[in-house]
């Protein structure tokens, strides 16, 4: 086993260094993991974020094979193709026991050592327990590393409350975007439809099922025409623009449920009607942080069954020498969807 590694260090988002360090050594309950597929998060550009915390390793959405295993550890084995949750919870809380595992304090301090956008990362002995999962033999690594994602989504939609049959508007087509509207067409939503400024993401959609216009474009007419007269059920804004969560509000049919899935700007407030939205319309307004171990356990099977095309999503693999370019890619958005990093290519 090598003692030290390439890692990806960012600074910023046009200032990410291949450095070096240690392997993490192995301890007991925990696992050494060497990555194979990390994918690029739209949370791992937002620089405002990130600022206070440089320089550090990023990347969460990971698959790979385990290389070593601690003393204690009897439900895996070294050869073990995993997918691995980096904020796992304590499953005990008062949180947890309601529901809201993602508000555990446990899940918001867990992390593994050092990031995914790395050779080998190390997995803690709670993560180890709660957010590790073994990969479907006919499941690719870079299917697999969507895992994460996959899970937040499902996540959000379920405690929107989504019905089959429910019609649903999308506001933001990047790759957040399309898995809500992969996943919600593959829990039985009635009519999709979505908005993007990229005419490549609005056919990105179109592809997946949804009735995809350019936003410059967008009237509620256009939800409208797609359900046969009616406004959406639920709506998930997959961007933090103002624009964009005013359009929800105009979109949202009476009863329906807002899903606030992407944060603004910090320092970003929006004033809204009491009256108008809540009172006589009697909306729901929410948000959705993370997912949860069982999240993630449906995501993967969700894959695995080919409920939901993550392979076609991918647009762009890169080795981890062009980790600052995968970020440039994801940051500029253009005809990129999702971008992988592979540090052992």
């Amino acid at each position: 086993m090598v003692a030290e590694q390439r890692v990806a260090m960012y600074y910023a988002n046009n200032d990410i260094r291949i450095e070096h360090l240690p392997v993490p050594p192995v301890g007991e309950g925990e696992i050494l993991v060497r990555i194979r597929a990390s994918g690029v998060c739209g949370s791992d550009v937002m620089e405002w974020y990130r600022r206070d915390k440089v320089p550090l390793v990023l990347g969460h959405e990971v698959a790979g094979e385990i290389v070593q295993v601690g003393r204690a550890v009897d439900n895996f084995s070294i050869g073990d193709r995993v997918v691995v949750a980096h904020h796992v919870p304590c499953m005990v809380c008062e949180y947890c026991q309601r529901g809201r595992e993602t508000m555990c304090r446990t899940l918001q301090s867990t992390n593994f050592d050092p990031g995914g956008f790395c050779e080998y990362v190390l997995v803690p002995a709670i993560n180890v327990k709660t957010g590790t999962f073994k990969i479907p033999g006919h499941v690719s690594d870079e299917e697999a590393s969507f895992t994460e994602p996959v899970a937040c989504v499902l996540r959000a939609q379920r405690l929107a409350g989504l019905r089959p049959g429910d019609n649903v508007l999308v506001i933001g087509s990047g790759i957040s975007g399309l898995l809500h509207i992969a996943c919600a067409a593959a829990q039985g939503a009635g009519a999709i439809v979505s908005t993007d400024i990229s005419p490549y993401r609005v056919e990105m959609a179109n592809k997946l099922g949804a009735k995809a216009h350019v936003a410059t474009q967008f009237t509620p007419d256009h939800v409208r025409e797609a359900t046969g007269g009616r406004l959406a059920d639920l709506i998930v804004t997959t961007t933090g623009a103002v624009p964009a969560i005013e359009q929800a509000f105009a979109c949202a049919e009476r009863g329906a449920t807002i899903v606030l899935f992407a944060p603004t700007g910090p320092d970003v407030k929006i004033p809204i009607s009491i009256n108008d939205l809540f009172w006589k319309k009697d909306l729901t307004v929410t948000t959705s942080y993370a997912g949860s171990p069982a999240d993630h356990a449906q995501a993967l099977r969700m894959i695995a069954a080919g409920r939901i095309d993550v392979k076609s999503l991918i647009t762009h693999r890169l080795p981890l020498a062009e980790t600052q370019k995968a970020f440039q890619l994801v940051v500029e958005g253009g005809e990129s969807v999702k971008v992988i990093v592979e540090p052992q290519s």
